[in-house]
């Protein structure tokens, strides 16, 4: 039976003891890490969140304690009174191995089963298994040390922004859906019977209210939710360090970024950074690297062959560029001997994942040979004219890929480049690389919906001397936007905001919106704009993402506590779960097979 632990207060952690608390009485508690029978003596390793201590007991000094010792298995919880002393035999591998606790009173105060895995650092243990039990996943101190740094770069954050004149403000969790972009989850009125609130995307609307209400300066902690197809990196509840700031332009807001970055990573990893981070246009990232988030830590730099190839009569080259598409490639220095035909074979199916249809490549050999996929297609000129213009020499490999379309281009060779860094080792990890793309499209077409939609939201502001081009000619209007990216990840982004009725409704209407479509879903925002709205912006960093690059995270999931998988589920407590009919009959809701 279970033991309580009355006269008895903790008074210090595990992990804090050390050889200048010799000869002072403690009380701890924890759980047992592991128990070692040597006959006359016991020692537990008592485990809590801050490191390891040991409890010594011996037969001739206490034998109830000892007996009571020598049933304690692996994940007790227990409470122990004693002596902290300087220990014969050190541990230097842990903070507390000059010294031990010599008990005179022992509390179980809970025992457990045998756990489905070990609780240590580094378990290998199949992530589904640790998610089921991530209650026991979470005692791992590798684990919790996550978590508790993640408490800590929220910490700082607050601490910035209040100390730079934010005033936190908490935005409502039940909105009205106005679907841009992902899924929203709904969730139904009972009151309100047919009627639903959604779950925020983001706190985006509520955040330029506060300014229009004279705020000036907001910031959040903010849980935000999307109803979407998972990736590796995205997780259906997010939270954002979200942030807005009235008469300000971009580089304000990008400034005030930074200097959170520099705080968080010299207070966090020691890291001093150097700033203003390199600012990089949107079409710039695209034509040398295929991605608005690209990593700079190495090149592979995308080379357009499309003038060199416009008079082919290679079909498949001279087909992309005559609908308006591009050929380019990526040229791989000394990878001839790395990169084998069975590796291209597989690359060449990777590929098609991101809309290629194929993957074209030479060979150069160190002894001057060479294979290709392509070049006997080719004229001599052109063959010579694509080695020339990506710079290629023995030892290298080219790699390209033609499309229609310019974005399928960029998409697969941008991706290409990232695996091939990976797989051949090209990453600079010794440091982190920040960069700011800016100057993103406004808008982008949608094929499958038939018009334009906006790149990043509808409330962003146009650079204005592209505000006469939203009715003439869309594609060519620029925002007022700005994405910080980290190692190739976006870890967040924003822009100025429109603050105008008149450009708000222009922009609505070049979205697609009627009149009665925008009112209803926007009518509150466009009213505010009426009664004097300040210039503003504002940018939201992702936090998952960013304190999982920060402390070197292969998964997101890695540090929130209890994460989704990518079915969206939550495995401990198996959630979404089914209701019972009396509920669903409150809602007025019926569920249609």
């Amino acid at each position: 039976m279970s033991e309580n632990m009355a006269g008895l207060k903790r008074t210090n952690y595990c992990g804090e003891l050390g050889l200048n608390d010799a000869g002072k009485e403690v009380v701890v508690c924890g759980w047992a890490q592991r128990q070692r029978d040597l006959g006359q003596l016991i020692f537990i390793d008592l485990r809590d969140r801050t490191g390891i201590v040991q409890l010594a007991f011996c037969e001739s000094l206490n034998k109830e304690v000892f007996d009571k010792a020598f049933s304690v298995r692996s994940e007790f919880v227990l409470c122990a009174k004693g002596i902290v002393r300087e220990r014969s035999s050190k541990n230097l591998q842990i903070k507390t191995g000059e010294i031990e606790i010599e008990v005179s009173d022992l509390r179980i105060l809970s025992k457990s089963e045998t756990p489905p895995f070990e609780i240590v650092t580094d378990s290998n243990v199949n992530e589904e298994l640790r998610l089921k039990y991530r209650y026991l996943d979470l005692r791992r101190p590798d684990v919790q040390d996550k978590i508790i740094q993640r408490h800590k770069i929220v910490k700082i954050a607050r601490d910035y922004f209040d100390g730079n004149g934010f005033i936190e403000i908490e935005t409502p969790i039940l909105i009205k859906s106005t679907p841009e972009g992902a899924r929203d989850y709904l969730v139904p009125s009972r009151v309100f019977p047919g009627n639903f609130f959604a779950l925020p995307q983001s706190p985006q609307l509520y955040k330029q209210i506060s300014m229009i209400s004279g705020f000036d300066k907001y910031f959040q902690v903010a849980k935000c939710f999307r109803d979407e197809d998972l990736r590796a990196q995205r997780q259906p509840e997010f939270t954002q360090l979200d942030m807005e700031m009235s008469f300000v332009d971009c580089e304000d807001v990008m400034g005030v970024a930074e200097g959170f970055l520099k705080k968080v990573y010299r207070e966090i990893l020691n890291i001093e950074l150097t700033t203003p981070f390199l600012r990089m246009p949107y079409n710039e990232a695209m034509e040398r690297f295929g991605s608005d988030k690209p990593d700079l830590r190495f090149g592979l730099e995308l080379v357009d062959l499309t003038d060199s190839l416009k008079n082919t009569e290679f079909k498949v080259f001279s087909g992309a560029i005559a609908n308006g598409g591009s050929v380019r490639a990526i040229n791989v220095k000394n990878a001839a001997s790395k990169v084998s035909r069975k590796e291209i074979d597989k690359l060449t199916e990777w590929i098609k994942a991101y809309g290629a249809k194929g993957l074209a490549w030479t060979k150069l050999n160190e002894d001057g040979s060479s294979s290709s996929s392509y070049e006997k297609f080719l004229s001599e000129n052109e063959c010579k004219a694509i080695r020339n213009t990506v710079g290629a020499q023995n030892g290298d490999v080219i790699f390209m890929v033609a499309d229609s379309k310019n974005k399928v281009v960029f998409d697969s060779l941008g991706a290409l480049r990232c695996e091939l860094a990976e797989r051949l080792d090209l990453i600079d990890k010794s440091k982190p690389n920040f960069l700011w793309v800016v100057d993103f499209p406004m808008f982008e077409y949608d094929e499958e919906e038939g018009r334009f939609v906006a790149m990043h939201h509808p409330f962003t502001h146009p650079k204005d001397e592209d505000i006469e081009k939203i009715e003439k000619d869309p594609a060519a209007v620029r925002a007022k936007a700005y994405d910080i990216v980290l190692n190739g990840n976006e870890i967040g982004g924003g822009s100025i905001r429109i603050n105008s009725s008149e450009l708000q409704e222009k922009m609505f209407k070049a979205l697609g919106f009627t009149e009665e479509s925008a009112r209803e879903k926007f009518g509150f925002l466009v009213d505010a704009f009426k009664f004097g709205a300040p210039p503003h912006g504002g940018l939201a960093f992702g936090l998952d993402r960013l304190v999982m690059l920060m402390l070197d995270c292969s998964s997101i999931r890695d540090v929130i506590a209890f994460p989704k998988v990518a079915t969206s589920a939550e495995l401990m407590s198996q959630a979404p779960g089914a209701v019972d009919k009396k509920q669903l009959d409150e809602l007025k809701l019926k569920i249609s097979e």
